[in-house]
Parts: structure tokens; sequence; C-alpha cells
């Protein structure tokens, strides 16, 4: 497990635990919560054990609220079943919960991201011949377009915040569609949007710099004037991401 801290020393927490932890925390106040592949299942289930604890849980399989006994490995995994208070057919699901703007937070990944949220999760490269096709929208396009708010995780590199996405999967914000990506969170910081739409760092990770969101950026990214630092994760949650979600580090490591 890699090791983060400021200037250069060892800490107690790596990259991924502080990004999945602030991950967590933006659900905090959340009711219901549509839960993407990948690296949003790790957070909203931290979330569900600690800032959001009456948080309803939706899974693509067509499960709604949730309560997995354990982190599933994929939104077909039978636990998404445990505890729910429903669970339906996969159209249901949609047409009855998403499309009716009943899901506070569409909680996302993404491969490529650009500076107004819009994401892409379908290929890199030109999409007739990619150089790699990645799993692509499933419901992600829905979730964006019906979900009150939308939520990206992932990792920052020059690779997957790009000037230019190569597909649009799901759109960002734009004029005329006001519901792209409201809250950003990668292993370096928290990003949030302006009126205009374009994304903006308000929090800096523990042990990060400015100079190394640009290195890992493919635009001038703006800055908030009262830009702060992003609270490292506290013992509590690293006991349940270690322990509880996630003793095999498939996530963690």
């Amino acid at each position: 497990m890699s090791e983060i801290g400021p200037a250069g020393t060892a800490e107690r927490y790596s990259r991924n635990e502080m990004m999945i932890a602030a991950a967590a925390r933006e659900l905090a106040g959340t009711r219901v919560c549509f839960v993407g592949i990948g690296l949003p299942n790790i957070a909203v289930n931290l979330a569900l054990r600690t800032v959001a604890p009456e948080l309803e849980l939706i899974y693509e399989a067509g499960a709604y609220g949730a309560q997995p006994a354990r982190l599933p490995l994929s939104i077909g995994d039978p636990t998404i079943v445990t505890g729910a208070l429903a669970v339906m057919s996969q159209a249901d699901l949609f047409g009855l919960y998403l499309q009716r703007g009943l899901v506070d937070v569409g909680f996302l990944g993404a491969a490529q991201i650009d500076r107004f949220g819009n994401i892409n999760t379908t290929v890199i490269g030109d999409y007739r011949a990619p150089k790699v096709r990645l799993p692509g929208s499933g419901g992600d396009n829905e979730i964006a377009l019906h979900s009150r708010q939308v939520f990206v995780v992932m990792r920052q590199s020059k690779r997957s915040f790009v000037e230019d996405i190569d597909f649009c999967t799901s759109p960002g914000n734009k004029p005329g569609h006001p519901r792209g990506p409201s809250v950003v969170v990668t292993d370096l910081g928290v990003y949030h949007f302006d009126d205009d739409g374009e994304m903006r760092l308000d929090t800096l990770h523990p042990g990060h710099t400015l100079d190394d969101v640009h290195e890992a950026m493919g635009w001038q990214v703006r800055v908030s004037a009262e830009l702060g630092e992003t609270p490292p994760p506290s013992d509590e949650e690293l006991r349940l991401m270690r322990e509880v979600l996630d003793p095999e580090g498939r996530y963690l490591g």
C-alpha cells in the first residue's frame, strides 16, 4: 500500500483511501443514491456506514434500498439484494425511480472527463478504430441525465483529465443541460463547478501541491480563492475500508 504524507513524510493512509473517504463524505445528507461500478461502489458503501446511515442504495441490476452485507463485487453480485426494500427488473428500476426524478445522487466513475464534466466510458481513440474499448455506458447516460446531482470519483492524470474527451458517454454541464456533475473527487483533491459549468479545485489532499494538480491535468484548471486542505481519513473510516469493506485490497491497493 503506497503511503503519502505532508512534505513527503510517511502517513497512515494511501492515496486511494484518501480519495474514497473524501468521496464518501460528499454524500452527507443524501437519501437516494444510484451506485455506479468501480470506485463509486466502495465510496457509497463507506458513506452508508458513516455520514449517511439512512442512505438508500440503488444498483442497476434491479435492487432499490440495498443494504449489502459486504462490498458487492459488481452490480450483479447477489449481496445487493440483502435487506433491499425492493427487487425488480432493470426496466422498472429505471422507469419507476430514475426517470421519475427520484434519485438524489448518481455516483459515477469515468475513464476520461473534461473541464465541463463530460464523461467518457466508451472508447479511447477513434470510435471506429479505438485504441481501447471500455465497458461502455451501461446506465451511466441515463443516470447522468435523470439524477438530481451527479458525483464522480476517479484517479487523476493527464490521460483521464483531458481537454477533449474521445467520446461523450454522459453529458456534462452545457447550456441547456444543467444536470452535469456537481462534484469530482480524485486522489489529488476535490472539485466543484462554477456557475458557467467549469470545474474548480476547492480542496487539496494532504501532501499534494498545485504543481501536482497541474501536472495531472490536461487544461489550466480553475482554483478556488479559498483553496483548503481536505481532512484526512479518520481512524474509523480507515478501519471500515480495510477491515469491513475491502480487506483484500481490490480498491485500496
